[in-house]
């Protein structure tokens, strides 16, 4: 006769489909595995503050890359704007007699502008306007304009060319008025930038006048021929 407690096949079949309640031992080992889960699932308080102090540290990254990045842009954004300002102009730029007003009366606040009044079949005239267009793209902020001067001044003299006046808020803060003020004929391109800069309509970092320079090494080499052609002569 079968034990009550013994199962048969048929037993297993129906707990499978649960018809009839589990043994008693396999109850056990259900309660016991259901138990460890629970365990494992349940955070232990300190763990559980572990995790919180790593969301607020996480958190806490998040923002200070969020600042880090908000600064990277408003520095960019300061440096293009910079950029921008700065590189305006560049060229020497040709204007005609209704163009005056707007590219030089109302130039931008405090921008320095340079006008070139000349006529191109004066040689002195030709080498301003290349040493312009040198310092045009030396200093950018500055705009370097040229206009024929009969535009600007109808019958201008040519003992007056060429003529250079620079304005800023629409005043005219200096001016060179023929050859001579301009620098003669063997005027360079940093000694009309000293002019420029000496105005004050660029900021050159050149430390001294050139053409002083230049002098100093003119008598520097007369003097040296001087003295070679004296020792000669006494030898």
């Amino acid at each position: 006769m079968q034990h009550l407690n013994e199962d048969t096949q048929s037993d297993d079949a129906l707990r499978c489909f649960k018809i009839i309640p589990p043994k008693i031992e396999e109850k056990h080992e259900n309660e016991e595995l259901v138990l460890k889960m629970q365990q494992e699932v349940t955070v232990k308080p300190h763990e559980k503050n572990t995790q919180c102090g790593l969301q607020e540290t996480e958190d806490t990254f998040q923002e200070e890359d969020e600042k880090a990045i908000q600064i990277y842009r408003q520095k960019r954004i300061k440096e293009l704007k910079m950029l921008q300002k700065t590189q305006i102009y560049g060229e020497l730029y040709e204007i005609i007699e209704n163009q005056y007003v707007k590219e030089v009366t109302h130039a931008k606040d405090d921008v320095w502008v340079v006008l070139h009044l000349y006529r191109s079949c004066l040689p002195m005239c030709d080498l301003l306007n290349n040493h312009l267009k040198i310092l045009a793209k030396k200093f950018p902020e500055t705009k370097f304009l040229k206009t024929i001067a009969d535009r600007y001044i109808p019958n201008y003299l040519d003992a007056c060319l060429p003529t250079l006046l620079i304005y800023k808020n629409g005043q005219v803060k200096g001016r060179f008025i023929g050859m001579d003020q301009c620098g003669g004929n063997g005027v360079t391109p940093e000694e009309l930038e000293w002019k420029l800069a000496d105005v004050g309509a660029i900021e050159s970092d050149l430390e001294e006048d050139p053409r002083k320079t230049f002098v100093a090494l003119m008598m520097s080499s007369i003097k040296r021929s001087s003295i070679y052609y004296k020792e000669a002569a006494v030898e």
